[in-house]
Protein backbone atom coordinates (compact mmCIF):
# COMPACT_ATOMS: atom_id res chain seq x y z
CA UNK A 1 0.00 0.00 0.00
CA UNK A 2 1.27 3.43 -1.05
CA UNK A 3 2.53 5.70 2.34
CA UNK A 4 0.44 8.72 2.64
CA UNK A 5 2.51 11.50 1.28
CA UNK A 6 1.70 15.02 3.24
CA UNK A 7 4.10 16.89 0.88
CA UNK A 8 1.76 16.35 -1.74
CA UNK A 9 -1.06 18.34 0.03
CA UNK A 10 1.27 21.65 -0.40
CA UNK A 11 2.25 20.96 -3.72
CA UNK A 12 -1.79 19.95 -4.99
CA UNK A 13 -3.08 23.53 -2.99
CA UNK A 14 -1.69 25.88 -5.62
CA UNK A 15 -3.31 23.43 -8.78
CA UNK A 16 -6.87 23.98 -6.54
CA UNK A 17 -7.01 27.50 -6.24
CA UNK A 18 -7.38 28.99 -9.12
CA UNK A 19 -10.83 27.24 -9.91
CA UNK A 20 -11.73 28.95 -6.46
CA UNK A 21 -13.72 31.93 -8.73
CA UNK A 22 -15.89 28.76 -10.30
CA UNK A 23 -16.90 27.53 -7.16
CA UNK A 24 -17.89 31.36 -5.98
CA UNK A 25 -19.37 31.98 -9.28
CA UNK A 26 -22.23 28.73 -8.98
CA UNK A 27 -22.36 30.20 -5.63
CA UNK A 28 -22.83 33.77 -5.53
CA UNK A 29 -24.85 33.31 -9.08
CA UNK A 30 -27.40 31.02 -7.96
CA UNK A 31 -27.71 33.16 -4.29
CA UNK A 32 -28.72 36.22 -7.09
CA UNK A 33 -30.88 34.08 -9.64
CA UNK A 34 -32.34 31.41 -6.54
CA UNK A 35 -33.50 34.32 -4.03
CA UNK A 36 -35.23 36.55 -6.85
CA UNK A 37 -37.31 33.06 -7.80
CA UNK A 38 -37.56 32.72 -3.96
CA UNK A 39 -39.27 36.12 -3.79
CA UNK A 40 -41.69 35.05 -6.27
CA UNK A 41 -42.71 32.08 -4.84
CA UNK A 42 -42.93 33.76 -1.11
CA UNK A 43 -45.16 36.58 -3.21
CA UNK A 44 -47.53 33.42 -4.38
CA UNK A 45 -47.60 31.62 -0.90
CA UNK A 46 -48.29 34.65 0.53
CA UNK A 47 -51.06 35.69 -1.69
CA UNK A 48 -54.74 35.28 -1.36
CA UNK A 49 -55.43 33.72 -4.98
CA UNK A 50 -55.44 29.90 -4.23
CA UNK A 51 -53.98 28.78 -7.68
CA UNK A 52 -50.72 30.87 -7.13
CA UNK A 53 -50.44 29.14 -3.74
CA UNK A 54 -50.94 25.83 -5.20
CA UNK A 55 -48.36 25.97 -7.65
CA UNK A 56 -46.15 27.58 -5.24
CA UNK A 57 -46.43 24.65 -2.96
CA UNK A 58 -46.95 22.05 -5.87
CA UNK A 59 -43.06 23.42 -6.39
CA UNK A 60 -41.23 23.72 -3.58
CA UNK A 61 -42.91 19.92 -2.78
CA UNK A 62 -41.36 18.63 -5.68
CA UNK A 63 -38.12 20.20 -5.49
CA UNK A 64 -37.79 19.34 -2.04
CA UNK A 65 -38.48 15.51 -3.08
CA UNK A 66 -36.05 15.88 -5.69
CA UNK A 67 -32.05 15.05 -4.85
CA UNK A 68 -30.07 17.40 -6.36
CA UNK A 69 -28.26 15.03 -8.74
CA UNK A 70 -31.13 13.92 -10.19
CA UNK A 71 -32.40 17.72 -10.70
CA UNK A 72 -28.47 18.51 -12.39
CA UNK A 73 -29.11 15.55 -14.66
CA UNK A 74 -32.61 16.11 -15.70
CA UNK A 75 -31.11 19.68 -16.64
CA UNK A 76 -28.36 18.96 -18.40
CA UNK A 77 -29.59 16.30 -20.75
CA UNK A 78 -33.42 17.36 -20.44
CA UNK A 79 -33.11 21.06 -21.07
CA UNK A 80 -31.30 21.00 -24.35
CA UNK A 81 -33.73 18.51 -25.77
CA UNK A 82 -36.82 20.66 -23.94
CA UNK A 83 -35.52 23.88 -25.71
CA UNK A 84 -34.60 22.25 -29.19
CA UNK A 85 -38.29 20.88 -29.47
CA UNK A 86 -40.28 23.29 -27.82
CA UNK A 87 -38.52 26.67 -28.90
CA UNK A 88 -35.97 25.49 -31.63
CA UNK A 89 -33.42 26.78 -29.80
CA UNK A 90 -30.21 24.42 -29.76
CA UNK A 91 -28.24 25.34 -26.31
CA UNK A 92 -26.15 21.93 -26.03
CA UNK A 93 -22.77 24.44 -27.04
CA UNK A 94 -23.72 26.45 -23.89
CA UNK A 95 -20.95 25.83 -21.17
CA UNK A 96 -21.54 24.00 -18.18
CA UNK A 97 -21.45 26.44 -15.77
CA UNK A 98 -24.92 27.20 -17.03
CA UNK A 99 -26.92 24.10 -16.28
CA UNK A 100 -25.35 24.08 -12.44
CA UNK A 101 -26.74 27.88 -12.17
CA UNK A 102 -29.98 26.28 -13.53
CA UNK A 103 -30.26 23.36 -11.40
CA UNK A 104 -29.17 25.33 -8.11
CA UNK A 105 -31.40 28.34 -8.75
CA UNK A 106 -34.11 25.91 -8.97
CA UNK A 107 -33.09 23.78 -5.59
CA UNK A 108 -32.12 26.99 -4.06
CA UNK A 109 -35.54 28.77 -4.29
CA UNK A 110 -37.66 26.20 -2.97
CA UNK A 111 -35.91 27.06 0.81
CA UNK A 112 -35.53 30.14 0.72
CA UNK A 113 -39.18 31.04 -0.56
CA UNK A 114 -39.98 29.80 2.92
CA UNK A 115 -37.39 31.48 4.73
CA UNK A 116 -38.77 34.87 3.06
CA UNK A 117 -41.92 33.93 3.82
CA UNK A 118 -41.60 32.62 7.35
CA UNK A 119 -39.25 36.11 8.48
CA UNK A 120 -42.33 38.01 6.47
CA UNK A 121 -45.43 36.62 8.89
CA UNK A 122 -43.45 36.55 11.98
CA UNK A 123 -43.64 40.90 11.65
CA UNK A 124 -46.35 42.26 13.45
CA UNK A 125 -48.27 43.83 10.47
CA UNK A 126 -50.16 46.45 12.46
CA UNK A 127 -46.82 48.36 12.29
CA UNK A 128 -47.35 48.15 8.59
CA UNK A 129 -50.96 49.43 9.20
CA UNK A 130 -49.91 52.06 11.34
CA UNK A 131 -46.94 53.62 9.05
CA UNK A 132 -49.61 53.53 5.86
CA UNK A 133 -52.52 55.28 8.68
CA UNK A 134 -49.60 58.35 9.01
CA UNK A 135 -49.31 58.73 4.98
CA UNK A 136 -46.58 56.29 4.28
CA UNK A 137 -47.41 54.79 0.75
CA UNK A 138 -47.54 50.79 0.91
CA UNK A 139 -43.92 50.95 -0.65
CA UNK A 140 -42.50 52.70 1.76
CA UNK A 141 -44.39 51.02 4.83
CA UNK A 142 -42.76 47.50 3.67
CA UNK A 143 -38.88 49.63 2.63
CA UNK A 144 -38.72 51.03 5.82
CA UNK A 145 -41.06 49.05 8.53
CA UNK A 146 -40.92 45.35 7.62
CA UNK A 147 -37.69 44.81 5.23
CA UNK A 148 -35.46 46.06 8.06
CA UNK A 149 -37.07 43.66 10.74
CA UNK A 150 -37.66 40.39 8.00
CA UNK A 151 -34.27 40.63 7.48
CA UNK A 152 -33.22 40.15 10.68
CA UNK A 153 -35.24 37.41 11.18
CA UNK A 154 -34.68 35.65 7.48
CA UNK A 155 -30.18 35.85 7.84
CA UNK A 156 -29.96 33.40 10.07
CA UNK A 157 -31.68 30.51 8.13
CA UNK A 158 -30.32 32.20 4.82
CA UNK A 159 -26.81 31.71 5.38
CA UNK A 160 -27.36 28.19 6.27
CA UNK A 161 -29.11 27.87 3.04
CA UNK A 162 -26.17 29.53 1.57
CA UNK A 163 -23.75 27.26 3.46
CA UNK A 164 -25.78 24.45 2.10
CA UNK A 165 -25.69 25.31 -1.32
CA UNK A 166 -21.53 25.60 -1.18
CA UNK A 167 -22.23 22.17 -0.66
CA UNK A 168 -24.44 20.55 -2.69
CA UNK A 169 -22.59 22.80 -5.24
CA UNK A 170 -20.06 20.39 -5.26
CA UNK A 171 -21.84 18.24 -7.37
CA UNK A 172 -21.25 20.14 -10.24
CA UNK A 173 -18.10 17.93 -11.30
CA UNK A 174 -20.68 15.24 -12.21
CA UNK A 175 -21.11 16.91 -15.34
CA UNK A 176 -17.96 18.39 -16.10
CA UNK A 177 -17.58 21.63 -14.51
CA UNK A 178 -14.42 21.95 -13.48
CA UNK A 179 -14.70 24.22 -10.54
CA UNK A 180 -12.40 23.36 -6.65
CA UNK A 181 -13.61 19.34 -6.54
CA UNK A 182 -13.76 18.81 -10.69
CA UNK A 183 -9.99 20.13 -10.45
CA UNK A 184 -9.33 17.49 -7.84
CA UNK A 185 -11.17 14.80 -8.99
CA UNK A 186 -8.91 15.16 -12.62
CA UNK A 187 -5.49 15.78 -10.68
CA UNK A 188 -6.51 11.84 -8.93
CA UNK A 189 -6.94 10.47 -12.16
CA UNK A 190 -3.96 12.07 -14.16
CA UNK A 191 -2.54 9.85 -10.96
CA UNK A 192 -4.02 7.21 -12.18
CA UNK A 193 -6.44 6.90 -8.84
CA UNK A 194 -3.32 7.72 -6.46
CA UNK A 195 -2.74 10.25 -3.82
CA UNK A 196 -6.65 10.85 -3.32
CA UNK A 197 -6.14 11.67 0.24
CA UNK A 198 -4.19 14.12 -0.25
CA UNK A 199 -6.58 15.64 -2.59
CA UNK A 200 -9.54 15.75 -0.65
CA UNK A 201 -7.82 16.73 2.65
CA UNK A 202 -7.33 20.15 1.06
CA UNK A 203 -10.49 20.60 -0.75
CA UNK A 204 -12.03 19.69 2.83
CA UNK A 205 -9.87 22.58 4.39
CA UNK A 206 -10.74 24.88 1.75
CA UNK A 207 -14.70 24.13 2.08
CA UNK A 208 -14.04 24.73 5.64
CA UNK A 209 -12.56 27.93 5.82
CA UNK A 210 -15.32 29.02 2.99
CA UNK A 211 -18.37 27.95 5.51
CA UNK A 212 -16.83 29.83 8.18
CA UNK A 213 -16.20 32.82 5.79
CA UNK A 214 -19.41 32.76 5.41
CA UNK A 215 -20.98 31.98 8.92
CA UNK A 216 -18.89 35.23 10.03
CA UNK A 217 -20.28 36.98 7.03
CA UNK A 218 -24.29 36.43 7.99
CA UNK A 219 -23.10 37.11 11.65
CA UNK A 220 -22.16 40.39 11.00
CA UNK A 221 -24.70 41.64 8.87
CA UNK A 222 -27.47 40.28 11.36
CA UNK A 223 -25.42 42.34 14.22
CA UNK A 224 -25.76 45.24 11.89
CA UNK A 225 -29.26 45.37 10.83
CA UNK A 226 -29.94 44.32 14.74
CA UNK A 227 -28.12 48.08 15.46
CA UNK A 228 -29.86 49.41 12.95
CA UNK A 229 -33.46 48.41 14.55
CA UNK A 230 -32.44 49.05 18.33
CA UNK A 231 -31.64 52.50 16.49
CA UNK A 232 -34.90 52.93 14.75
Amino acid sequence: MRPFNPQFILDVIPNLLPFLWVTLSVVLGTVFFGSLLGFVLARAKLSQKPLYCWLADGYIYIIRCTPSIVLLFIVFYGLPKFCLEVFDMDINGYEKIFFVLVTFTLLFAAPISEVMRSAYEAIDHGQYEAAVSIGLTPWQAFYHIILPQATVVALPNFGNSVIELMKEGSLAYTIGLVDLIGKGQLIISQNYGAYALETYLPLAFIYLLLTLGVEKSFLRLEHAFSRQKKAA
